[in-house]
């Protein structure tokens, strides 16, 4: 599985969210509050801005889209695709294997990324969307888990949603990888955080973030957090 992080929306337009986006292009939901499936759309470079406008206001309702058979990808298409949504930009540490923007994952390891984290927090400008390509895809398993952090930041209390938006979280690639992967080798897990933190970065958000296209606010957390401004450990 590769994925490749882009930045800076090309466009603030959206198409109208509905069940049907035009004669081919269906978007058909998948659960009550996060997921849908896209259909009638070969993924690449080519793309009208009608179907662009469609994929665009589907992530934004939705969260997360699949695409289906979409087997004629490859790392070129699936950037030329990731462009017309915006600026592709390369991990700030981590370096791909041809120089290009999308990443390597290779499941066969296990446990790289298993833990819950919003891709790239601990820089200021964080990627506006993650797109995951599925080279192989497993008879079962190999599931990639993904929560609405919108939803979660609705169903809190309101004494709890208004202290979440007066708090402002520390984010770093510095963090104890070892007690988030316990089963890794000690050389496999050295190598790793060793590129992962050639360039330690430390980067101040607020917990609650304002989407600048729908106005929806969202909990911006995860594994990168450190700390939370003037909470202090006992």
């Amino acid at each position: 599985m590769t994925s490749a992080p882009v930045v800076e929306p090309a466009s603030p337009s959206r198409a109208p969210a509905s069940a049907s986006t035009g004669p081919a292009v269906t978007v058909r939901r998948l659960g009550g509050r996060i997921g849908a499936v896209i259909s009638g759309v070969r993924l690449g470079g080519g793309l009208g801005s009608a179907v662009v406008s469609a994929v665009r206001a589907a992530v934004l309702e939705h969260k997360v889209v699949f695409f289906r058979g979409q087997d004629h990808l490859d790392e070129a298409s699936h950037e030329a695709f990731g462009r017309l949504l915006g600026t592709p930009v390369a991990h700030p540490t981590v370096p791909s294997a041809d120089g290009r923007y999308a990443l390597g994952i290779e499941s066969g390891h296990g446990g790289r990324a298993n833990q819950w984290h919003t891709d790239v927090t601990f820089v200021p400008a964080c990627p506006a969307f993650s797109i995951l390509r599925a080279v192989t895809v497993p008879p079962y398993g190999g599931n990639t888990l993904w929560s609405n952090t919108a939803a979660a930041y609705a169903g809190l209390p309101t004494p709890l949603r208004a202290l979440a938006d007066a708090l402002r979280a520390v984010h770093s690639n510095d963090y104890d990888y070892a007690a988030l992967r316990p089963s890794a080798r000690p050389e496999e897990f050295a190598q790793h955080r060793e590129v992962f933190t050639s360039t330690k970065f430390r980067t101040e958000h607020p917990v609650v973030r304002v989407h600048p296209e729908t106005g929806e606010r969202a909990l911006l957390l995860g594994s990168f957090v450190q700390r939370i401004r003037g909470a202090h450990r006992p």
